[in-house]
C-alpha cells in the first residue's frame, strides 16, 4: 500500500523565539524548489509540506528529511527558522493572523472565535484504500487505536508561554471544532455520505474539507487519511507513524475481508480515552477503550505494535518500527523531550532551541540567550 504524509510547521524568529506571520511569503519562496509539495495553512504562522505516495518508507523518509532542508532554506531566507511543535511555544497572539484568501476568510465567518487559537500544527498520513465500502471499515476498525496514536506522537506541551500541563495541548484545542476528534461509527457508506451531506447543508462545517475527524476517508483521494497526530518533532518520528499507520490499516483490512466485525468502543469512552492520551502521552496511564481499564501508555502502544507485527513484516517495516519505537521508549515522546530541553535551564528558549535543531539540524544555529 502508498504511503503519503503531510506535515505542518511553525515559522519562528530565532532570536525572539516567537512565532512570525510569513506563511505566504516562505511557501512561496519554497515553491520555487518544492512546486506542489509546499503550500500555506490556516495562519500566517504555519507552513505545510506533503510528500508523494511511496511504497517504500525508506523513499517517505528521504523525501522527509530533504523537503524540511527545503523549507528551512527558504524560511532562513527571511531570517526565520521553522519548528515541528504541535503548538507554539512562545509569542501566540490570539487572534491569529489567518492566511489571505476566500475559504479562510469563510472559516472566521462561520467559526469566529474558534479561529482565534489555532496555530496548531499536524502530522497527516494517507494509505492507499481505493474501496469506499473498505475506506468507511477501515475507519471503523481504526477508532479503538486513535488514542494510542495520539499519545505516541503528543509533541504540543507548551501553549502561549506556559506548560499546559498535556502532552498533547493541539488535541485539546482542535478538539473544540465541532466535527474533530474520533468518529462515528459508520454502518456503511451511505451512513457516511449522509451524516457529511447533513453537516455540509446545516453549515457545521464549510465543506467536505472541513469534517476533522481523526480518521476520514479522503475527500479528494483514493485513501484513508490519519489526522490525530501532532506535528513530528523528527523526520524518524513521522516515519514510526506512518509505518504504524500503513500496518493498521493493513490489519484492518485483513480483519474486514476475512468477514471481522469492528470492535465498538462507546463514543463517550473513546473521547475519555482521547482525553487522557492527550494528557499524559507516553509517560503515564492509557484509557483503554475496549477494557476499559488505565494501563500504562507504554505497554498500550506495545499491546498495539504485537497487533500489528504480521502486518509490518509483510511491509518490510518490522526493524524500522522496533528501532524506531526504542528510541522514543528510551527518549520519550516529542512532548517528552520538550519538557526535557526546558528542564536543563528553567528556559522557553531552549525548548524552542531543541525544536528547531531537531526538525532540521541543517538550519543555522539560533542566536544565543
Amino acid at each position: 500500500m502508498s504511503v503519503g504524509v503531510e506535515e505542518e510547521f511553525l515559522l519562528v524568529d530565532p532570536v525572539s523565539r516567537s512565532v512570525r506571520p510569513e506563511g505566504p511569503q516562505v511557501a512561496a519562496a519554497a515553491a520555487g524548489e518544492l512546486g506542489r509539495h509546499v503550500d500555506t495553512e490556516l495562519t500566517r504562522y504555519q507552513i505545510e509540506s506533503r510528500t508523494d505516495p511511496h511504497t517504500q518508507l525508506g523513499e517517505t523518509f528521504t523525501q522527509l528529511r530533504s523537503m524540511r532542508a527545503a523549507l528551512a532554506r527558504a524560511a532562513a531566507g527571511r531570517g526565520l527558522r521553522i519548528a515541528a511543535s504541535g503548538s507554539p511555544v512562545t509569542g501566540l497572539v490570539a487572534p491569529v493572523p489567518l492566511t489571505p484568501g476566500p475559504r479562510y476568510a469563510e472559516s472566521l465567518s462561520l467559526f469566529r472565535a474558534l479561529d482565534d487559537e489555532q496555530s496548531a500544527c499536524a502530522c497527516h498520513v494517507h494509505v492507499g484504500v481505493g474501496d469506499p465500502r473498505e475506506a468507511i471499515e477501515v475507519s471503523n476498525h481504526l477508532r479503538p487505536w486513535l488514542p494510542t496514536l495520539t499519545a505516541l506522537t503528543a509533541n504540543s506541551p507548551y501553549w502561549d508561554g506556559r506548560d499546559t500541563g498535556y502532552a498533547s495541548w493541539r488535541t485539546v484545542a482542535w478538539g473544540r471544532w465541532p466535527v474533530a476528534g474520533p468518529p462515528p461509527y459508520f454502518h456503511s457508506p451511505a451512513h457516511f455520505e449522509e451524516l457529511v451531506e447533513e453537516l455540509v447543508l446545516t453549515r457545521t462545517v464549510l465543506d467536505r474539507g472541513g469534517v476533522y475527524w481523526d480518521v476520514r476517508p479522503s475527500h479528494h483521494l483514493p485513501t484513508v487519511e490519519v489526522r490525530v497526530a501532532d506535528a513530528a518533532l523528527t523526520p524518524e518520528d513521522t516515519v514510526l507513524l506512518a509505518a504504524v499507520v500503513r500496518a493498521l490499516v493493513g490489519t484492518a483490512l485483513e480483519a474486514i475481508r476475512a468477514g471481522e466485525a469492528a470492535p465498538r468502543p462507546g463514543p463517550e469512552i473513546l473521547r475519555a480515552a482521547s482525553w487522557r492520551a492527550a494528557r499524559d502521552g507516553l509517560a503515564g496511564h492509557a484509557l483503554d477503550p475496549l477494557t476499559r481499564r488505565l494501563v500504562p501508555a507504554v505497554a498500550q502502544v506495545e499491546r498495539m505494535l504485537r497487533a500489528l507485527s504480521p502486518a509490518l513484516r509483510r511491509s518490510g517495516d518490522l526493524d524500522l518500527v522496533r528501532g524506531h519505537w526504542e528510541r522514543l521508549r528510551t527518549r520519550g515522546s516529542g512532548a517528552d523531550r520538550q519538557r526535557a530541553a526546558y528542564r536543563h535551564r528553567a528556559s522557553l528558549h531552549d525548548v524552542v532551541d531543541h525544536v528547531i535543531a531537531a526538525t532540521c539540524p541543517s538550519q543555522a544555529p539560533p542566536a544565543t540567550s
